[in-house]
């Protein structure tokens, strides 16, 4: 199989400089459920090299129904590996790593450099402990959120995310078209910078769905923290 042809429509759309770019890449998933699952089918038959996806979690029933990568047949079973046994099914040309494990371990004890890191979590705490290690990688991250008819996104490269208020928040409840949409502009964004195109930084996007279903965005610069501001 030759992957000019596997990857033709997207050759066509930026170029083979590009796609051996992202061939190059390696990036770490942190979360295989809606978001993850989202992030891992559009990022992992796009033409990165090498994709390392993180969970602890199993599948359970009513994960199904929003998260794509899973189907009944996966209930009980840890969910990256189900993710990364798909994605090779997918796509031959990815090397895909799945660590059964959490965040905290998985920033312990993985010794390899990543040119980008996805959170795809559903908890506050762990994305500031994520913002703290990918800072300390020197490596950029991409968050995001979905709850309800809403969700954000930001790629953090200067800004902190403190200027969150972390607390333990119980999630409210989803549908999944508003998962898989904050998923893939959260994956577009990853897609953009991975292939060295204009990607925009520090910038907070909100989506919601207003009264009659109409999706609406807003966007928010994020501040600095002073020693980053002091560089520049």
């Amino acid at each position: 199989m030759n992957p000019a042809d596997y990857f033709h429509r997207q050759i066509q759309l930026w170029g083979e400089e590009a796609q051996d770019r992202l061939a190059a890449r390696r990036i770490a998933i942190i979360g295989c459920g809606g978001l993850g699952s989202t992030l891992a089918l559009a990022l992992g038959a796009s033409g990165i090299g090498e994709i390392h996806l993180v969970d602890f979690d199993e599948v359970s029933l009513h994960n199904i129904h929003r998260q794509i990568a899973f189907t009944l047949e996966d209930e009980g079973c840890n969910k990256s590996a189900v993710t990364a046994e798909l994605l090779v099914r997918k796509n031959p040309f990815l090397k895909v790593t799945a660590h059964e494990c959490d965040f905290d371990t998985f920033a312990a004890e993985t010794k390899e450099a990543f040119d980008l890191i996805l959170d795809a979590t559903d908890n506050l705490p762990v994305r500031e402990r994520i913002d703290r290690w990918a800072k300390e990688q020197e490596t950029p991250w991409i968050y995001a959120s979905v709850e309800e008819f809403n969700g954000q996104v930001c790629f953090f490269d200067r800004a902190d995310f403190g200027v969150f208020t972390v607390s333990d928040h119980t999630p409210g409840g989803i549908a999944a078209p508003i998962v898989m949409q904050i998923g893939s502009f959260q994956a577009n964004l990853a897609l953009r910078y991975l292939a060295d195109l204009p990607v925009a930084k520090d910038r907070l996007h909100y989506f919601y769905y207003d009264g009659e279903g109409e999706l609406v965005m807003q966007k928010f610069a994020l501040p600095a923290p002073p020693e980053a501001a002091s560089e520049e």
